[in-house]
C-alpha cells in the first residue's frame, strides 16, 4: 500500500500542475496585451464588461478618451476593443487602411434579427460586394443630383404645406417626408399620410431595432458564447431580438408583395426595386428572396430615420437657439423672396444653412457610437498593436464633443462651419483629415 502511495505522488503532482495551468491560463483571460492602447484596468475573466453601460456607452467612450488618451483599448472577455477618438487615427487607419479595417465584428444578436442578411452587419464576401455595389451605383453623385433631388424637393413641398396646417403634428410629418422619400426613391410608392404603410413600416422596424441593437443593451454574448445557448424564456434580450426580427420580415415581406403583386398586373414604376428586379429577371438574382426584401428594406432604413432624426434635432436647436433661426431665415429670404422654397440649385447661395445641416449633424449625431470596424489582420499604429479580429469603435459623438476639437462643443453654433462650403463626402475623401467637417455613420 505503501509503495502504491508513493508511486501514485508523480501523477498527484501532474494533476496539480495541470489544474494550477488551467486557473493561470484562465485568469489570463480578459488581460490586456500590454502592446495594445491603453485602457481601464481590467480584472480576470471579464477585462472591462463589469464597466460597460446598458444604456450610454457614447458619452463613457468621451471619459476615458480623456483619461487614457484618444486612442485606447478595452477587454470584454477573451475580445479586444480599440476605440478610436483620434481624427488623424481614423484617417490612417480606417480611410488609408480600409481593406484591413471595413469588416464588421460578428454579433449574435445582429443575426438574431436579420438572419446575417443585413449590410449594417455583413461581413467582406461577395454578397457583401454585390450589396455594396447596389447602393454606390443607385446614390452616386449623379443619381443625386440627376433624379432623386427631384423626389426629394416635391415631398419637401408637402411638408411645408401639411406643417402650415398642422404645425402641431411636426413629428409625425417629418417622418413621413423622410420615409415618403425613400419609398418613393426604392418602391415608386408614396407615404401619403403619417399612419400608411410606407410612411410608419420603417419606423415599426427601427424602433425595435434601435433597442435591440444599441451597444451595451445586451450581455457579451459574443465575447461569453455560453450565454447565447440562453433559452429565450430566462432571456429578455434574446426574445427582443427576435421580436424586432420578426417586424422586420413583416415590414419588407409585406413591401415586396405589394410590388409582386404591382407588377403582376403589368405595372413597372421607374424605381429602384422594379430596375433591380428587371435586371435580375435577365442574368438572374444573386441574393435570397429574405436578403433582397432586407436590402431595399435597409436603403429605406437609411434614407428615412436618420434624416427625421436630425431635421427633428434641427427643431430642438431653432428652439434653443432663436437667434440661428432668424439668420437662416433672413439668408433664405435673401435668396428665395417669400414666394418659393429653397432648391437643391440654392446649394451654394445658402453657406448658412448648409452650417445649419453640419452643425445640427455634430452636435447631436444620429449614431453615436457609428457601426463598429473589424480589423482583419494583426496591425500597428504608432507603436499600438492592434490585433486581428479587434472591434474598432468610432466614438462619433465621442468625437464631435470633444473640446480639443469643437470649442464649447455643448453650444449649437453653425458658424464653426461657416469655412466648410461643401458636402461632407468631399472632405470625407481628402487626405487633409483635420479639415474633415464632421465623422458619420457609416465612415
Amino acid at each position: 500500500m505503501a509503495g502504491t502511495a508513493i508511486l501514485s505522488k508523480p501523477y498527484l503532482w501532474a494533476l496539480v500542475a495541470f489544474v494550477a495551468f488551467l486557473v493561470y491560463r484562465v485568469l489570463q483571460v480578459g488581460k490586456r496585451d500590454p502592446r495594445m492602447p491603453p485602457g481601464p484596468p481590467t480584472i480576470p475573466v471579464l477585462g472591462n464588461a463589469h464597466q460597460i453601460p446598458r444604456t450610454g456607452l457614447y458619452k463613457q467612450f468621451r471619459e476615458w478618451a480623456k483619461e487614457y488618451g484618444p486612442v485606447f483599448s478595452l477587454k470584454l472577455g477573451p475580445s479586444n476593443i480599440v476605440v478610436l477618438c483620434d481624427r488623424k487615427a481614423i484617417h490612417k487607419l480606417l480611410v488609408e487602411k480600409g481593406a484591413i479595417y471595413s469588416d464588421r465584428p460578428e454579433t449574435y444578436v445582429g443575426h438574431l434579427l436579420t438572419k446575417g442578411d443585413h449590410l449594417a452587419i455583413s461581413q467582406m464576401d461577395p454578397l457583401w460586394r454585390e450589396k455594396r455595389k447596389v447602393i454606390a451605383h443607385n446614390f452616386s453623385p449623379k443619381s443625386l443630383d440627376e433624379k432623386h433631388f427631384r423626389v426629394q424637393e416635391a415631398e419637401a413641398t408637402v411638408l411645408m404645406n401639411n406643417l402650415l396646417t398642422n404645425s402641431e403634428d411636426f413629428y409625425r410629418q417629418i417622418r413621413r417626408y423622410t420615409a415618403s422619400v425613400a419609398s418613393s426613391i426604392t418602391y415608386g410608392y408614396r407615404g401619403s399620410t403619417p399612419d400608411s404603410f410606407w410612411a410608419q413600416g420603417v419606423y415599426d422596424v427601427m424602433d425595435k431595432w434601435t433597442a435591440a441593437m444599441e451597444p451595451g443593451a445586451n450581455p457579451p454574448v459574443d465575447e461569453f458564447r455560453f450565454l447565447q445557448w440562453a433559452p429565450a424564456s430566462l432571456a429578455f434580450w434574446k426574445r427582443r431580438a427576435i421580436d424586432a426580427g420578426s417586424v422586420m420580415d413583416s415590414v419588407w415581406g409585406e413591401a415586396r408583395r405589394r410590388i409582386d403583386e404591382r407588377r403582376a398586373k403589368g405595372e413597372r414604376r421607374n424605381c429602384i426595386i422594379d430596375n433591380l428586379l428587371d435586371e435580375y429577371d435577365k442574368k438572374g438574382m444573386p441574393f435570397s428572396k429574405h436578403g433582397f426584401d432586407n436590402l431595399m428594406g435597409e436603403v429605406v432604413e437609411g434614407g428615412a430615420d436618420t434624416t427625421a432624426a436630425q431635421l427633428l434635432t434641427l427643431i430642438l436647436a431653432f428652439g434653443l437657439y432663436p437667434e440661428v433661426q432668424k439668420k437662416a431665415h433672413a439668408e433664405i429670404d435673401a435668396v428665395c423672396g417669400t414666394q418659393r422654397a429653397p432648391l437643391w440649385s440654392d446649394f451654394e447661395n445658402l453657406p448658412y444653412i448648409n452650417s445649419i445641416i453640419k452643425e445640427g449633424m455634430r452636435w447631436r449625431p444620429v449614431a453615436v457610437t457609428a457601426l463598429p470596424h473589424r480589423a482583419r489582420e494583426d496591425n500597428f499604429y504608432e507603436g499600438f498593436f492592434i490585433p486581428k479580429n479587434t472591434t474598432v469603435f468610432l466614438p462619433t459623438w465621442a468625437i464631435h464633443h470633444s473640446a480639443d476639437i469643437y470649442p464649447d462643443p455643448e453650444n449649437f453654433n453653425p458658424d464653426r462651419y461657416l469655412d466648410h462650403h461643401r458636402l461632407a463626402s468631399d472632405y470625407a475623401g481628402s487626405p487633409d483629415w483635420a479639415k474633415r467637417d464632421k465623422f458619420l455613420l457609416f465612415t
